[in-house]
């Protein structure tokens, strides 16, 4: 029997989720035919077999997550399978030795949950994780009542949902971002009430946020926490943040500041038809720059927002409204747009991102 496990899929990917198989125990397969569909943080992708051969087993059902390098398919006969080929042309790499392990730390707040012995073990009975309980006795000690409430209320809430697919990723994304950047945010708002009608907002905020790393390169740029430096960035290569059911997909735009309009809006249409289809490319998923949020288009106006490492900035644009505002000495009725620009101040200074905004807004503050 050769078994064949799941395949390295680049871009540090640690598992899979299985979605469709394309073939079942006793099927005979060809090399390179499609074996199952699997789901990653960013595509659905097809894994290949990697020799001819009858298939005698399949290791994982449809939604479950298979860790790279675990068995996936096991053939009866033939020619060896390839038990970890990478997907891609990608040389292999020499085995490097495995670094001793940091002690595992305990979970936060356990050290300081006060519980007499017998409420934990009430709470091992039910099922509730004492650290996430609201205390209600002398000195914030857990008291028995308070573990069966929270019991209560883990019933109500109903059965736990895991996280699949770009969910899951976003999910360590956010945590790994919180674990280490050290978020700042400042806020303004762009009079832009001469605009000409009918113009694509999009467009104008990428082209103000081209204006602002101008102004403030230090924008425009990745961090490198282990070496305790950053690279600045010649050409702004933008993440745009899109909100889709699945999760939150970040792809980019290449070199918006040496673009001109119709290319990209040809290359934002393009990015929608990929996302929506599951198909876009790796490669347009990594290198962002600097990213934008236009979050206005749903609700809210302003907003802390997270920054991915290694980046060091992202900007959010809220809903436009008519707000009263100081025009020319006068308070008028005016079509404002808010902005809010968190950025990551171990890279970042303050006055660094009020330099990029001022310049972001005087751009955005232009009729043209």
């Amino acid at each position: 029997m050769n078994t064949f496990n799941l395949p390295d899929l680049g871009e540090g990917l640690q598992d899979a989720e299985i979605v469709t198989w394309h073939v079942g125990a006793g099927d005979h397969v060809v090399a390179d035919q499609p074996l199952v569909s699997v789901e990653t943080d960013k595509a659905v992708v097809e894994i290949p077999s990697p020799q001819s051969g009858r298939i005698a087993r399949c290791f994982a059902e449809p939604g479950d997550i298979v860790k790279i390098g675990s068995p996936l398919v096991e053939f009866e006969t033939g020619v060896q399978a390839d038990s970890g080929t990478v997907v891609g042309a990608i040389a292999p790499e020499k085995p490097k030795p495995a670094a001793a392990k940091p002690p595992t730390a305990a979970p936060p707040g356990t050290a300081r949950v006060k519980a007499t012995p017998a409420v934990r073990a009430l709470a091992r009975r039910l099922g509730v994780d004492l650290p996430h309980v609201a205390a209600s006795g002398p000195d914030g000690a857990i008291m028995a009542a308070d573990v069966e409430r929270a019991a209560a209320a883990i019933a109500a809430a109903g059965p736990l949902e895991p996280l699949r697919g770009v969910r899951r990723a976003m999910a360590i994304n956010m945590e790994r971002a919180h674990a280490v950047v050290v978020p700042a945010t400042v806020t303004e708002e762009a009079d832009i009430h001469d605009w000409p009608s009918g113009g694509d907002v999009t467009l104008r905020l990428i082209r103000a946020m081209v204006a602002g790393c101008r102004a403030e390169p230090a924008l425009n740029a990745w961090f490198l926490g282990r070496d305790t430096g950053r690279r600045l960035h010649d050409k702004v290569d933008l993440g745009m943040a899109m909100d889709t059911q699945d999760g939150l997909f970040v792809p980019v735009l290449r070199d918006v500041g040496g673009r001109g309009a119709d290319d990209l809006r040809q290359g934002l249409e393009r990015m929608k038809t990929d996302i929506r289809a599951r198909s876009v490319p790796a490669g347009e998923l990594r290198g962002q720059t600097i990213t934008l949020s236009n979050f206005g288009m749903f609700g809210g106006r302003h907003a802390a927002l997270v920054v991915l490492p290694p980046q060091v900035a992202i900007l959010g644009a809220g809903r436009i409204a008519e707000r009263a505002v100081a025009h020319q000495g006068q308070a008028m009725v005016r079509r404002v747009l808010p902005l809010s620009l968190t950025f990551d101040h171990r890279a970042v200074m303050g006055g660094e991102a009020s330099r990029f905004l001022a310049a972001t807004v005087a751009d955005l503050e232009r009729s043209e």
